[in-house]
């Protein structure tokens, strides 16, 4: 398919146009090779380029389509032109500042040597290079320096130790300066930074600040009320178990939970789950047998 510049049969010499440029250009084409006006078999030839750039270039739809046509035969290589000219332009001016100044001649290849010179000079500052690392609640909770091996820029492992102090973020990032990618003219080195991403533990659940556990207890020590042990994270506490409390409800302790960053802790919440035994004896189930006669409890009434 033979390819036709319509911008440049309608006289223009670039897309960036609006509606109103198009319909002008194509009414001053269109008067001008009008085969009433002009005879000849060139001018009925160009008067039909003329109305059909006008009407894909007057069409919303067909003038995008046709843009990107445009773009890739006529639009890069005019910018390539301009880019070309600019930089002999710069070329042409620094030479001449240099022969006012200092009554030298300075060729192209003299400048670009110059350039050279001074970019080699100028220390830049690799970047940075991130990774994350998951850890468990108790890492995170007591802090731990923790050797890890990553992969380097250059594609090979190599060893790391990081210092993760008690009671980090989840989210937070530790930063070890200097081992990032390289610098250049004697710049710095980037740094790397490490995420860190606290992994759920079989026995705590780390939200916020909080800290959630389960706790499992038997149907008479939910009607009756208990006292029992739980294993917090760095302690063991005597938690008091209400009368009458149900499942999936919540036993909240302050300053419990995991380090807030402030000084403070959170709260160590218990959820609780009303377990119900699977073998029984025959004197246990006379006894559930007996309290179904007794009690007036109906759950589906509650």
């Amino acid at each position: 398919m033979i390819f036709k510049d319509y911008y440049k049969i309608l006289g223009l010499d670039t897309n960036k146009v609006n509606i109103d440029e198009i319909k002008i250009a194509y009414r001053e084409q269109a008067k001008k090779y009008h085969p009433d006006v002009n005879g000849g078999n060139n001018t009925e030839e160009r008067f039909k380029d003329i109305n059909e750039a006008y009407k894909i270039l007057s069409d919303a739809a067909s003038r995008k389509k046709y843009d990107r046509m445009w773009n890739s035969h006529v639009g890069k290589r005019k910018k390539k032109l301009e880019q070309q000219s600019k930089e002999q332009n710069r070329t042409a001016t620094r030479g001449e500042i240099f022969n006012i100044l200092f009554g030298i001649e300075n060729t192209s290849s003299n400048d670009t040597k110059i350039n050279k010179r001074r970019s080699e000079k100028i220390p830049v500052q690799g970047e940075d290079v991130e990774t994350e690392i998951p850890i468990s609640i108790y890492e995170g909770f007591f802090g731990q320096t923790k050797k890890i091996s990553l992969r380097t820029v250059t594609g090979k492992m190599k060893n790391f130790e990081i210092n993760i102090p008690e009671g980090i973020r989840n989210g937070e990032k530790v930063r070890l300066i200097g081992q990032g990618k390289p610098g250049e003219n004697g710049g710095k080195n980037g740094d790397l930074l490490i995420k860190i991403n606290i992994l759920e533990d079989r026995k705590y659940k780390l939200i916020g600040s909080d800290i959630y556990t389960e706790l499992n207890i038997s149907p008479w020590e939910a009607v009756l009320g208990t006292k029992v042990d739980v294993n917090a994270i760095d302690e063991t506490i005597g938690v008091y178990i209400p009368q009458g409390i149900e499942t999936d409800e919540t036993i909240h302790i302050p300053n419990k939970g995991y380090k807030d960053g402030k000084g403070g802790r959170g709260e160590f919440v218990i959820r609780i789950k009303i377990m119900i035994p699977k073998n029984v004896s025959e004197k246990e189930k006379e006894l559930y047998r007996q309290m179904k006669k007794t009690s007036k409890f109906n759950p589906r009434e509650a």
